[in-house]
This record gives structure tokens, C-alpha cells and sequence, in this order.
């Protein structure tokens, strides 16, 4: 269902115009537009680094496995679902990839910055693209599975994101969440980034319960190059000419050889192993009938 964000009623349909006070949102290059674009320092993420992100995932290793581990999850634990909204898509480069694995779900994507619909909306012009703030999801009850990765860090809000992404699930629907974790891996490139915080695994899961889901299944991911992780960290810890972007920036031999440490990760986290300690964590949950 749809949810008016003027009046808050409910209603179905093709259209958006709300059946109770008129209000419709703007289409702009075929793009709902459900809120204008944030021009405050704090807004979460820089809309210039979108092009830099869209250079750099089809070939790194991090982006691709990550990728690989979210269809897996989506294949394995919502089978027969039918529709998906990813909340946060940045460039659509997870999207594209859910596209091209799960050809007949139908697809869903929001962001808030303008700049990473644009590079979303040229990936996949006939995917449902929307210009909206996570903490005010036009939908209720309307998708089998929602997915936000690597967003919920950049929210101050973040319990607030997660009650209106349970919201939108269908009851018996799933949820799909990826953030970076371990604060003491905290440093200047989630300053960088524009984190609010690295996540640990308690406090994961107590937020996401909070908001109404259950639990299925959670694990640490980038584990078996969390050794490498922290190595880094120390190195650069002090630097005052520190690059972000520049750890992205391997060369191929290494970036194949950590993409298959990363796959065979995947293949055992795919055998049942949840892993303790990682870069990253996988949550999978579950909204109750």
C-alpha cells in the first residue's frame, strides 16, 4: 500500500495522488520526488562521492563480494518473494546485480541524493526509482523483502529508519542489512565516509528486534581479512595526508586474490558458519505474520 506523506492515509493503486487531500509528488526524470535534497553539512554522505563510486564497484573485490553474499541471502532465505525495495541505492550497483540474478522480482530503489539516482536511474531505467529520506517511507505493508546496506551507519535516526523499513515489509516479509562493524575499527575513513557510528552485534540486533522484526540469522562478513583490516588501520592511524578512496585503489592481482579469500568466506557462511568478528556484519530478519 501507499502511504500519503501529507495526511498519512493509506491507499492502493497506480497513483500517487492521495485519494484524501490531493497531494501527489513530484516526477522529475521519471523519479518520485518524496523529498527535496538535503543541503546541510550533517546530511549523512557527499553527493560528489557517487561518481567515484560508480568507477570503482564493478571491479572491487568488496563491493563484488558483498554482492555475491546479498543474492545469496536473498535467494536462500526469501525464495519465492516478489518484490524487493532497496532503501539507500546509491548508484544502484547492488540493484543492478539483484537484477540481473533475479530477473522477473519486481525492483524498487530510493536515495535521497539526486546524484546517485541519476547514476541508478541510467544502470537500470525500468526499476522503480524514488527521491526519499529513509526516516519517512511512503509505503506500508507493500514489498516481500527490504534491504538497506551499508545506509543504516550514515543515520543519526537509525532506530527510526528501521520501524519504517518494518513498515514497509509485508507481514512475513524479510529484511536485509549490512553496516561496518567493530568501533574500534573506527578511524578517519568513516570519518571520511560520513559514519555516525560502527556497529557491534548486540546492539544491531537489539535495534532491529526493537523495530518489530526477528531474528533469522546474523553473522560478521570480511572476517577472514579482518587481520589485514586492522593492519591497515594501524598504519594509517596519524596520517595527516590520509586518501580514503586510495584503499580502494589495488592493484588486479591483489584485488582478485582478496576476492577469493572472500568467496571462499562466502562459501562457508553458505555452509552455516556465522562468523564472530569482521569488517562488516549480515543481519537477516523477518517481520512476524
Amino acid at each position: 500500500m501507499k502511504r500519503c506523506l501529507a495526511c498519512e492515509v493509506l491507499f492502493e493503486g497506480a497513483s500517487w495522488t492521495c485519494p484524501k487531500c490531493g497531494y501527489q509528488p513530484a516526477l522529475l526524470n521519471e523519479i518520485y520526488q518524496f523529498t527535496e535534497e538535503p543541503h546541510h553539512v550533517n546530511a549523512g554522505f557527499k553527493p560528489e562521492y557517487f561518481a567515484r563510486l560508480a568507477k570503482i564497484e564493478e571491479s572491487n573485490f568488496w563491493f563484488r563480494a558483498r554482492n555475491e553474499l546479498i543474492q545469496w541471502a536473498l535467494r536462500n532465505y526469501f525464495p519465492n518473494a516478489k518484490s524487493f525495495l532497496e532503501v539507500g541505492c546509491g548508484t544502484g550497483f547492488v540493484l543492478a546485480g539483484i537484477h540481473e540474478k533475479f530477473p522477473r522480482l519486481r525492483l524498487a530503489g530510493s536515495e535521497i541524493f539526486a546524484d546517485g539516482l541519476a547514476i541508478a536511474k541510467a544502470r537500470l531505467p525500468k526499476v522503480e526509482l524514488y527521491q526519499m529520506d529513509a526516516r519517512r517511507i511512503p509505503f506500508e505493508r507493500e514489498f516481500d523483502v527490504v534491504g538497506s546496506f551499508d545506509v543504516l551507519e550514515h543515520i543519526i535516526e537509525d532506530k527510526n529508519v528501521l520501524v519504517q523499513v518494518f513498515n514497509a515489509a509485508q507481514p512475513g516479509g524479510g529484511l536485509l542489512v549490512t553496516v561496518p562493524q567493530h568501533p574500534f575499527l573506527w578511524s578517519a575513513s568513516d570519518q571520511y565516509a560520513m559514519h555516525q557510528r560502527r556497529y557491534n552485534r548486540a546492539g544491531l540486533r537489539a535495534k532491529v528486534e526493537s523495530a518489530g522484526f526477528q531474528i533469522e540469522r546474523i553473522t560478521s562478513f570480511n572476517s577472514l581479512l579482518l587481520p589485514l583490516m586492522i593492519w591497515s588501520r594501524v598504519l594509517r592511524k596519524g596520517n595527516q595526508n590520509l586518501q580514503p578512496w586510495r584503499e580502494f585503489e589495488i592493484s588486479p592481482t591483489l584485488n582478485k586474490s582478496l576476492e577469493s579469500i572472500l568467496r571462499y568466506e562466502r562459501m562457508m557462511i553458505t555452509k552455516g558458519v556465522s562468523f564472530p568478528a569482521g569488517g562488516s556484519l549480515l543481519l537477516i530478519g523477518r517481520r512476524p505474520l
